[in-house]
Parts: C-alpha cells; structure tokens; sequence
C-alpha cells in the first residue's frame, strides 16, 4: 500500500495456553466478534463471554519515561522488503507479509516493547466497514464520476492502532502584549476616510487547565492528523488488555518512545493554554505572549485502539481509507477530478469578477 501504510503487527502471546481459544463445543477455532463482543466459533457458530470488565487506570508518568514493564513473552518476525514488523504466536506465522504481500518473512529478536494496558474492542464488524468506505468515496464531491461508479474497498482488515493518553493538571502564569484594532475616520482633500488604527496593551496573570485522556499516536506507520480526523475512541473507559480480542484482529506496536510521545502531549497541552488565556482577552492582534507551565499529576495509559486500514485502487494508483474501528467515523484519500476542480475555481472566479464589477458600478 501507499503512503507508508505499513504497519506492525502483534497478535498474542506464546505463553497462552491455546485452548483458550478453542471451541468448547466443537473444539473448533474462535475469534472475537464486534456484534455480540463475545468469541466465536468459525465452525459451529457457537458464542462464549470473555470475562473482562475491568476499566483500566492510568498510570505514573515515570513509569512510561523510564521505560515500563518490557513485552518479551512474544516472537517476532520481520518483512525483508518492506521492514513490517509481525509479532505472532507460534500458532500464526504468517506465510505472507499483511502489508507488501511478499514471503521473504524472517524471524528476528527484537522485542516488542512495553506489552498495552488496555483495548477498546472493535465495535463495527468488517462488512459494515466495507459498507462505510463505499458510501464515503461514492459522497466526495471532486472525485471523478468514473471513480464513483466502480468504487470498492480493497485490502480492507482490521487492526489495532497504539496509542498514549495522558492525564495532567498544568499551572501557567503568563505575560504578554496584545493589540485592539479601531477605525478613526479624518477628512483628505474634503472627503471622509476611514483609517484602521491599533491600541496594543499589556496582559499578565495565571491559567490552570486540566487535561483528560489527551490522545498521541505512537505508531508513524499511521499518519497523526488521520487519527485526529476519525477520532474519538472510547479511551477512558478502555478495558483490560486480553488476548481474546486480538483472534481475528492483529495489532500494531508503538515505534515512538513515550519521551516523544510525552514531549508531543506537552506541545498540544500548550497549544491549548494558550488558546485559553487569549480567550479571557478582546483583541485582534497578538504581538507576544510567554507562557511558563508546570505540569502536575503527570499520568498515562498504554491503549490499543480499533481501525481499518484499506485502500482503492483507481488507474493503477492506490488512495489509502482509515475508519475507527468503534464509531464509523473515516477519513483518508480518493482521487480528484481535474475537470471538476477547474470547473469549480473557473465559478469563484466569476463570482468574484461579478462582486467586482458591481462595485465598480456603484
């Protein structure tokens, strides 16, 4: 696939007694199924509860900094032409990479990193993602008509996608200097004018803010700003880690230390405080503002998130979709008609042509 869609994989870990995901009454295999959030059997279609309703709680910062409980109970397996990582049970090699398709797929002895806390199940089973990636591409208004009227959904799976949510209560004091615009209006050559005139004035004074399961990526194999379009996921209320939910769906680990992923959450945290002091303040004009924060009750969690990665395929070029896993939501790429763009800048150019004229008129 395009655009770095490539993605690493874990499944399970080696030491889980196998059983547990057989059939009890078959002895059939059982995977995780969105509808009932309960295994089932692919044989005789029997369902059993997987018993998980621990919400899980955040942790200490310094554990995540300082590098946490490492994730060694698992074998790890590497793609030669694309670099994927697979990290499978011994039950689950893959013959093929999932991502570049080739078998040139050799075993390695890299650990995983930090095993998740918690999970947020899929919720949406695949056939009504395909469903969504369909309605959504045949909806773009630029996309070329051809396009739209052979539209699928190709290479379409289900996987967990890493991420960090922080907790922290942030105290900042803050100076600055703002501008207020207003209109003066003096008499040139006999005639009345309108001037545009600035009133700056200086700001000081304190902002606390407390941030909630504030979301990072830690994986760049998915593009940041793709996450923040089909958010949200039901963080808060993410359950206890368990392999169940893993059969059927593989999952992703993180390739972003959670130093950077901590130092990208203070950079969102900061945007923020800043956005919220300025609110307290009428102005047009920002001419400075320095902010000093002290972060307190730093805490994280370590989650695996549900999202389908697929892609379509339209004159031979790929245009990567990514849909949450829990709630529908989509967001990616479909190709653009160029008929359609230059029809649409050739309109606002004779809208604005037309504004003009009548101006000028009058």
């Amino acid at each position: 696939m395009s655009e770095k869609s490539v993605e690493e994989k874990l499944y399970s870990d080696d030491n889980l007694d196998v059983s547990t995901f057989k059939c009890k009454n078959c002895g059939g295999e059982a995977v995780f199924d969105p509808k009932t959030q309960k295994m089932k059997c692919l044989y005789c279609g029997s369902s059993f509860d997987i018993d998980n309703s621990t919400v899980i709680k955040e942790r200490d910062l310094s554990e995540l900094i300082d590098g946490g409980d490492v994730w060694d109970e698992t074998e790890v397996y590497q793609c030669k032409s694309c670099g994927a990582k697979e990290i499978l049970s011994n039950q689950e090699v893959s013959v093929k990479c999932s991502f570049c398709g080739t078998s040139n797929i050799v075993k390695t002895e890299e650990l995983p990193g930090l095993k998740p806390q918690g999970i947020t199940p899929f919720k949406i089973p695949k056939e009504q993602a395909n469903q969504i990636a369909v309605k959504w591409a045949k909806q773009k208004l630029y996309a070329p008509r051809s396009f739209k009227k052979s539209v699928k959904a190709e290479a379409l799976h289900g996987i967990y996608n890493p991420v960090f949510t922080f907790d922290a209560l942030t105290k900042s004091s803050y100076n600055g200097t703002l501008g207020k615009n207003y209109t003066r209006y003096r008499f040139i050559n006999g005639k009345r004018v309108a001037q545009t005139e600035t009133r700056y004035f200086n700001i000081n004074g304190f902002q606390d803010v407390t941030f909630d399961d504030l979301l990072v990526q830690a994986s760049s194999k998915i593009p940041t700003g793709i996450i923040k379009d089909i958010e949200p996921f039901p963080t808060k209320v993410a359950l206890e880690y368990r392999t169940e939910y893993l059969r059927g769906y593989p999952a992703s680990t993180y390739d972003k230390s959670g130093s950077d992923c901590w130092n990208e959450c203070k950079n969102i945290m900061d945007s923020t405080i800043e956005r919220q002091i300025l609110k307290r303040y009428d102005y047009d004009v920002k001419v400075r503002l320095a902010v000093n924060t002290t972060y307190l009750n730093e805490q994280y969690k370590y989650v695996l998130v549900p999202v389908y990665v697929g892609h379509y395929n339209y004159k031979k070029k790929l245009y990567n979709f990514y849909i949450n896993g829990f709630n529908g939501k989509i967001g990616g790429k479909t190709p653009v008609s160029a008929v359609k763009v230059t029809f649409t800048v050739f309109i606002i150019l004779a809208l604005v042509a037309g504004v003009i004229a009548a101006i000028m008129l009058l």
